[in-house]
């Protein structure tokens, strides 16, 4: 049994906490809080971090001394991680897991399946608009539960 400083009360960790997911031109198109681990945020705070996020990002990709860098992938606390992953299309699927977490990439690329799957390929969907579709949420618990439970 883990204590995490953000709750009342000692929990086992959870392996994925929550999940956001940030259009190429910086904005929130969907978030969700997965585990119980960590302190829950307001809508508006989790729209300040996707766009903080999504320009430390852009900064980090420019003054990497590395040529080709694609920016911030990974930030690390005592009892939390923070993953980015850049898809090909531009979106970043951004993870807070605890800090065991090491499938990470497994996880992104799971995610950017689904995300594929249910919202690009949705008739109804607008890119660059936040994600409203029954089946994408749903697929996204179930593969977020898969990963949680082992």
């Amino acid at each position: 049994m883990t204590c995490w400083p953000a709750v009342s009360s000692c929990e086992t960790p959870q392996m994925l906490h929550a999940l956001l997911i940030i259009s190429k031109a910086g904005g929130l198109v969907y978030n969700k809080d997965y585990g119980t681990g960590i302190a829950k945020l307001t809508v508006n705070e989790y729209l300040v971090l996707a766009g903080t996020f999504h320009g430390v990002h852009a900064i980090t990709a420019q003054i990497s001394p590395m040529p080709g860098s694609s920016g911030l992938e990974m930030l690390e606390s005592e009892a939390l991680k923070v993953f980015c992953h850049q898809t090909p299309t531009g979106i970043k699927i951004v993870i807070i897991t605890d800090a065991a977490h090491t499938s990470h990439e497994l996880a992104c690329k799971r995610i950017y399946e689904i995300y594929a799957d249910y919202a690009m390929k949705n008739p109804f969907h607008t890119p660059e608009m936040p994600i409203r579709a029954d089946l994408f949420d749903s697929n996204m618990s179930r593969l977020v539960r898969s990963l949680n439970s082992n």
